[in-house]
């Protein structure tokens, strides 16, 4: 049994395609922003969403392997 649904492939490209987007209409201004790493981080993480799941849970399910 899951608790979270996973997203349709179709949403996580369409997803994945807006934020290409809005990072490459933002980047002439973020040059000279100096938060930038705020907002590119949390582009990552609208790229990295696949499900409900919240994205720092799934990628810490997804390194648990790398020490047992």
């Amino acid at each position: 049994m899951t608790l979270y649904k996973d997203y349709p492939l179709h949403q996580v490209f369409l997803r994945r395609i807006c934020v290409v987007v809005v990072g490459i209409l933002a980047l002439p201004v973020m040059l000279f922003w100096k938060d930038r790493s705020r907002f590119y981080s949390y582009l990552h993480r609208v790229w990295s969403k696949t499900s409900e799941k919240p994205v720092w849970m799934a990628q810490a399910e997804a390194a648990s392997g790398d020490f047992y």
